[in-house]
């Protein structure tokens, strides 16, 4: 029986933020709302109150949250028995000025989790950077919980902060624990489908759409953080060949980045794949059907699909995202 399900395409969904600018507007389709700064755009997101909508085709106006729930063996395969939603949420972010200092709990830390959600573990891809850009990741060494504490009650709290200046290409790994924020970049974000973040530090700046600070956590950011997380530098992407190489490798997410201008596979059969053009643009073949995808774009490959050939307009820069099966072993972009 023919699935109804196909490659998927879906409208970001923009979010205020006062650190954030309008850099997106120039990677993504969709106008950016006027006279706001946009700090972050979700493009894909099984969350209640931004769940993603299937912007073309058939099936337009669907949200991922009904796909998940009408078509789950199409849509999950091999995975469909291990969730209830969608796993992971994947962002696009404009870092203008400095984010919040920050730490997420881990999937293990029950007491600050709501119920129904997950702890966080994320990923980062530079996509801009300049030269006063920074990304703090982790603690420098002989941090504690005490004299971060202290630090938190002096505004003194950079100085236990380890950073680098990104450059463009750039890949982070933020274990769910570490403590980090970054400013002046814009990024690419893999992560949990969690939204659990707690305030430490932030900067003792107002926000001015509320006229106030916005709300720390100190107490829940102490208990969560892991203080074993320290001087968090760019992973050494993995070389597989084909001008593939595989920059994340976790128990929630595994990211493949491919840099080419010829035809090469996406997607595995019976189960999942994410694709995401950060430059460049091409078409993707399916069923005798040609599928565009250009610079921002996300297209989810169901599990119905399988493996499809794609072809390259020019040079692309394509990042292919699985779901790991923590029972079965996982097999590399063909």
């Amino acid at each position: 029986m023919k699935s109804i399900l196909y490659p998927l395409k879906f409208e970001p969904v923009y979010q205020y933020r006062l650190w954030g600018g309008r850099k997106l507007e120039s990677l993504l389709y969709k106008p950016l709302p006027k006279n706001e700064p946009i700090g972050e755009a979700w493009i894909l997101s099984d969350r209640k109150d931004h769940a993603s909508k299937v912007s073309d085709g058939p099936l337009q106006g669907y949200t991922i949250t009904q796909l998940m729930k009408q078509y789950p063996g199409e849509l999950m395969g091999k995975l469909k028995d291990r969730f209830d939603r969608f796993p992971l949420l994947l962002k696009f972010l404009d870092c203008k000025e400095v984010l919040s200092v920050q730490v997420h709990p881990s999937d293990n830390q029950k007491k600050y989790i709501p119920d129904g959600d997950t702890g966080k573990t994320e990923a980062w891809v530079v996509l801009e950077a300049a030269k006063d850009s920074l990304i703090y990741a982790g603690l420098t060494p002989g941090t504690n919980k005490q004299n971060l504490s202290k630090a938190v009650q002096s505004n003194s709290v950079e100085k236990h902060l380890h950073s680098f200046i990104p450059k463009q290409g750039d890949s982070i790994f933020i274990h769910s624990g570490t403590v980090h924020t970054l400013k002046g970049a814009v990024v690419f974000e893999v992560q949990e489908n969690s939204d659990v973040t707690f305030r430490l530090y932030d900067w003792d700046r107002t926000d001015t759409k509320i006229g106030k600070h916005r709300e720390l956590q100190v107490a829940d950011a102490l208990a969560c953080i892991d203080f074993e997380q320290i001087n968090i530098g760019p992973v050494i992407p993995v070389n597989e060949g084909d001008k593939t190489e595989k920059l994340f490798d976790d128990d929630h997410f595994i990211v493949w980045r491919t840099q080419n201008d010829s035809s090469f596979t996406v997607g595995y059969v019976n189960e999942p794949r994410i694709l995401v053009c950060i430059e460049g643009n091409g078409e993707l073949y399916y069923e005798d059907h040609n599928f565009s995808i250009n610079k921002g774009d996300v297209m989810l490959l169901p599990a119905s699909v399988g493996q499809c050939n794609f072809r390259p307009d020019n040079e692309i820069t394509l990042l292919e995202i699985a779901i790991p099966d923590k029972q079965m072993p996982l097999t590399n972009p063909q």
